[in-house]
């Protein structure tokens, strides 16, 4: 009995020890989940509307702590201020940052090279090119080299930019200077870009297991086989991406003063003059001369403006939609605020929105109603011309008053004799609601 005691209590010490084990060593099937990589694609020209969109996705990186966020860049150029501020955002990015140049045949010229050498990461696909940065200004008359000044500033920068990196400041000052171009295959000998890389799963399966050293920080990447988010630009983004297209704004500002040219040459519709305001408005926005928080706020305060208008003179209604629109437009520019609740700006678009609806539909109602009327005395004119004859109730010397169809008229003697009244009159002719009447031929009742 002492022996069977003895190897009870042996195995469950044994079995004791299993557990605990069991307990304390992860199986080698259950390896980490990685962390998310958050992909965004910059395609176009540089605005405003992509600063946006990139800052937007940082923030969304941290959010969903992602391990990098890559930035997969084809663009001509674009926006000296909007680049400035990207690769700002690059750099003091809480997470890294890697910029690929891809598909083949893509480019980063211009812009697109100061946001690939502002990057912690620099690839690009075989058969890209990168460079071209000399810049142009923008004018009415077309584009012409910018002034010794902004191209020595810029070349520093990008100097700046190159060497925080750890890439050659000579060769990124020549991108504006010289307007230097170069093949992938030359930047990754030139050490300007770090990796050769067909695609972005390529390029992610390339970075698995690199460290990143980032403002102190040291972040390893396991990127090979990490789950991918991407998102779209939303509709604000859009908006202001294309606003801020130097063409299209350039088009805007000319439609806009245009538009308030024929207008007050050919005042009384209200229709050129208040597109052309909106118009002008907006190209002021695309081109930059005030901020977006400005803008905005103005075109929201002009549709307010508008509205109020609409409701105290006789617009027509299109004072009343063109307020309406610019304060759908004024809802989507207007950026969300650090300070502010996003809970805040959803209702207030809510507000706004439903304002819009409710004064469409009574200035459609309102417009609907005019045109009806208007066509009924069209079809109705008949009941609305003179009539042809009457009997005098006030004697005509040479004015008075007669009777006809159940209603009295003023009326004068064609003649200027005195037409006594109970004379049966026909009319000869009308001005205004004045009739002009003669004895009739024929006395018949009336």
């Amino acid at each position: 009995m002492l022996q069977q005691n003895k190897y009870f209590y042996r195995v469950t010490v044994l079995l004791i020890v299993l557990i605990l084990l069991a307990m304390t060593v992860t199986p080698l099937s259950a390896a980490p989940e990685k962390r998310p990589v958050i992909v965004t694609k910059v395609t176009g020209t540089i605005t405003p509307g992509q600063l946006n969109y990139l800052s937007r996705q940082i923030e969304s990186a941290v959010r969903n702590e992602a391990q990098l966020l890559v930035i997969v860049v084809n663009t001509p150029g674009g926006l000296v201020n909007a680049t400035l501020k990207i690769n700002e955002a690059i750099l003091n990015a809480p997470v890294p940052v890697a910029v690929l140049v891809a598909p083949s045949g893509g480019i980063a010229a211009s812009a697109g090279a100061f946001i690939v050498l502002s990057a912690d990461i620099a690839a690009m696909a075989p058969g890209t090119t990168i460079g071209a940065a000399h810049p142009v200004a923008v004018s009415p008359g077309g584009a012409t080299p910018a002034d010794e000044k902004t191209v020595n500033f810029l070349a520093n920068h990008l100097r700046s930019l190159a060497t925080e990196k750890g890439r050659p400041g000579d060769v990124a000052a020549r991108f504006v200077t010289e307007n230097l171009v170069l093949t992938a295959a030359e930047a990754l000998e030139g050490g300007v870009i770090d990796y050769l890389a067909a695609d972005l799963n390529a390029l992610l399966t390339e970075l698995d297991g690199v460290e990143i050293e980032k403002k102190g920080n040291t972040y390893t990447l396991f990127t090979a086989g990490a789950p991918q988010r991407e998102e779209n630009h939303n509709l604000r983004e859009q908006l202001q991406n294309w606003l801020s297209n130097p063409e299209v704004s350039l088009i805007l500002l000319l439609l806009g003063l245009m538009g308030i040219y024929f207008g007050l040459n050919a005042p009384g519709t209200f229709v050129p003059e208040i597109g052309g305001l909106i118009l002008l408005l907006l190209g002021v926005y695309g081109f930059g001369l005030f901020d977006i928080n400005t803008g905005g706020i103005l075109i929201l305060l002009l549709g307010i403006g508008l509205i109020i208008a609409e409701i105290f003179t006789a617009g027509f209604g299109i004072l009343g939609i063109g307020g309406a629109l610019c304060m759908v437009i004024g809802a989507i520019l207007l950026p969300l605020e650090p300070l502010m609740a996003a809970d805040w700006y959803n209702s207030f678009r809510s507000i706004v929105f439903g304002t819009v609806i409710a004064v469409t539909g009574i200035t459609l109602l309102v417009v609907q109603r005019i045109v009806a009327s208007r066509r009924r005395h069209k079809e109705g004119g008949a009941f609305f011309r003179p009539p042809e004859r009457g009997v005098v109730v006030e004697q005509l010397d040479p004015e008075g008053l007669i009777k006809a169809r159940g209603e009295l008229w003023k009326a004068v003697s064609d003649s200027g004799a005195v037409i006594a009244a109970g004379t049966k009159v026909e009319v000869v002719r009308a001005e205004n609601l004045t009739l002009w009447v003669r004895p009739a031929a024929e006395q018949k009742n009336v």
